[in-house]
């Protein structure tokens, strides 16, 4: 197994350092995902941007959450999961949505099933997703402008879900209590 290195300020990088202290003024702490990411300023520096982005989005705090977690889920991402969880909570998000989407059962909205249901198929299918679907997504009440922020928002995920899984990311204390894994498995 190759060990990656959960850095702080007097390990990381000298480009890391500015974007480890905006992490923790963003979140009072220093999450274990920007501990591994600080390896390589460039992604560190990359997800928080997506990250800023993907939160100003036309996106509201349910849409969000749906679009994270059906892709954590989806990629079984054991540390984003319990994250987005306690994110979620934070954000005011119903915990009918973050059951439902932790244990993939249906949202209680079609417009939010429609948004995951959108988002798998851009996941699956790698974005060849088909004219009729992206069609159904609009008719759910959304826009072109929504379908490429599904796009924005799984750029962020697959760098925190990957990196998360090549480095085998502890859960930060804070967000044990969410621990996840995925059904069946």
């Amino acid at each position: 197994m190759v060990d990656f290195t959960f850095h702080d300020e007097s390990t990381a990088p000298e480009e890391s350092k500015p974007l480890i202290e905006k992490s923790k003024a963003a979140f009072g702490r220093l999450p274990g995902l920007h501990k591994v990411m600080a390896e390589a300023p460039g992604l560190l520096e990359g997800y928080q941007r997506l990250h800023e982005l993907f939160v100003n989005s036309s996106f509201d705090k349910d849409e969000l959450t749906v679009v994270w977690q059906t892709i954590n889920v989806e990629n079984e991402c054991h540390y984003c999961v319990p994250a987005h969880t306690g994110i979620a909570k934070n954000m005011g998000v119903d915990d009918a949505i973050t059951e439902a989407l932790r244990n993939e059962t249906p949202l209680p909205n079609a417009r939010l099933e429609a948004l995951r249901s959108f988002t798998l198929k851009l996941v699956r299918d790698r974005g060849f997703v088909a004219d009729e679907d992206v069609q159904a997504f609009l008719d759910a009440g959304f826009t072109k402008r929504n379908v490429l922020e599904v796009i924005l928002g799984y750029s962020q995920k697959i760098m925190s879900n990957y990196t998360n899984h090549l480095a085998k990311t502890p859960v930060d204390p804070v967000f044990e209590k969410f621990a996840w894994s995925k059904a069946g498995k």
